[in-house]
């Protein structure tokens, strides 16, 4: 436990100096190969569930201490113990020792010791009314930076606090069955026949009781099934693609929609993204499904002159870059690496790409704006400006359980996104 209570501090530190969790994750497993999957899961659980709980748990450390920390990592490692302490299921006088031992380790903690004891210690004793006064304040309560409770309370008056309770929440694993090659309750049949508990949510969409690695998924391997947020699912029917139709998915890495969009219809698919390593990932969606996409392009889709081969798109999806602020729980580091400033660039991308696609779309052909997002700065005010200075562009109903505002906030079944279809006249 001392060496994934270590790296998970690690981890942490990286993540709160601007490092994303995913990248710092992946670095590590590839520099320390013999990492066991028991400690590479322990390690990532720590490290999501700090970022989960950060600021409840910061509020909580900053009860116990007198004074701050001047060493960072004691600091990350005591809030690493905090959160075992409070989340997991570890007898609490190991997870005490361990961190007193893992102290000793760190250049900062020598003689440090008495220190993480006494704070862990008092934690123990003290651990209901702590946990009172660090939801005192929103960020001990809701375990979001305030500029980002502030928004959400001014857009959302009546329901912020469930949206805020949602995102703090351990997002579900939820499948999308492959039509072509196996209908979804034949499916469903195979994971019961395997042991493993699920819920047939509608459509190709079938959520998992518990998570599981995807090897572990009858017919992965073969491209029976692949993963993706029953959310992100309401893509491809939106779009209504039909055979023989020109497509274009403009920001399409890692490429779940356009899969999605090629198990819906024969159509012939251009997939863009501006990061070649990126398309990567989209080439080997592609293999494992046994699926052909006309083209696969690098580039900007806000600079369509460098790609586009001047033939108009019948549809187009624009899953457009965003604060990501609807699957923070899939992504908890994005609520501490983001910054309210950031909406303003979101914005002006989201744009121009808008912008720009809209030219490349044949007359009567519709194109799918879709951020996961629930910042209204990002979506419906998006859409609402847009429409303003092209009167050439009608905005369509969804229908469905799709709300008529187009946003969906987190629940127990999905992460928040946001879409808009829109048909030019």
């Amino acid at each position: 436990m001392i060496k994934t209570q270590l790296a998970a501090a690690s981890i942490v530190g990286k993540v709160l100096a601007g490092a994303s969790l995913t990248e710092v994750l992946a670095n590590l497993w590839r520099a320390d190969p013999a990492l066991s999957k028991q400690q590479k899961g322990a390690i990532q659980d720590f490290s999501y569930g700090v970022l989960r709980f950060y600021g409840q748990l910061e509020a909580i450390l900053n009860a116990l201490l007198t004074k701050p920390l001047h060493d960072k990592c004691l600091t990350r490692l005591l809030l690493v113990s905090l959160y075992q302490l409070l989340y997991s299921k570890t007898q609490p006088h190991v997870i005490v020792d361990q961190a007193v031992s893992a102290s000793r380790l760190l250049a900062g903690g020598k003689g440090m010791q008495g220190l993480v004891n006494a704070v862990l210690r008092n934690f123990i004793r003290q651990r209901e009314s702590l946990v009172e006064q660090a939801a005192a304040g929103d960020t001990g309560r809701y375990s979001h930076p305030q500029w980002w409770i502030g928004k959400l309370r001014q857009q959302y008056p009546h329901n912020f606090q469930t949206i805020l309770e949602a995102s703090n929440q351990r997002p579900p694993m939820t499948l999308r069955v492959n039509q072509r090659k196996i209908p979804v309750a034949d499916y469903c049949r195979l994971l019961a026949g395997n042991a493993i508990q699920a819920q047939w949510l509608g459509s190709n969409t079938v959520q998992l009781e518990r998570p599981l690695v995807v090897e572990q998924l009858p017919g992965f391997t073969e491209g029976w099934v692949s993963v993706q947020d029953a959310g992100a699912q309401l893509a491809a029917p939106l779009l209504d693609v039909r055979d023989g139709m020109r497509v274009l998915d403009a920001c399409a890495a890692p490429g779940g929609k356009s899969m999605h969009l090629l198990e819906s219809a024969s159509v012939s698919l251009t997939i863009l993204d501006n990061d070649a390593s990126r398309l990567e990932r989209v080439r080997q969606n592609l293999e494992r499904l046994q699926l052909t996409a006309e083209h696969l392009v690098c580039g900007d889709a806000e600079k369509t002159s460098d790609w586009w081969d001047g033939r108009c798109y019948d549809r187009i999806l624009a899953d457009v870059p965003c604060s990501a602020s609807g699957v923070v729980r899939r992504h908890p580091d994005i609520k501490w690496l983001r910054r309210e400033s950031d909406l303003v660039k979101f914005v002006k991308t989201q744009r121009s790409i808008l912008n720009a696609l809209w030219k490349i779309l044949n007359k009567d052909g519709k194109l799918l704006y879709v951020t996961c997002s629930i910042f209204a700065e990002e979506n419906i005010n998006q859409i609402e400006k847009f429409l303003k200075s092209h009167p050439d562009a009608r905005l369509l109903p969804l229908g469905g359980e799709i709300p008529v505002d187009g946003q969906l906030l987190p629940n127990t079944q999905h992460d928040g996104f946001f879409y808009a279809l829109l048909q030019k006249n």
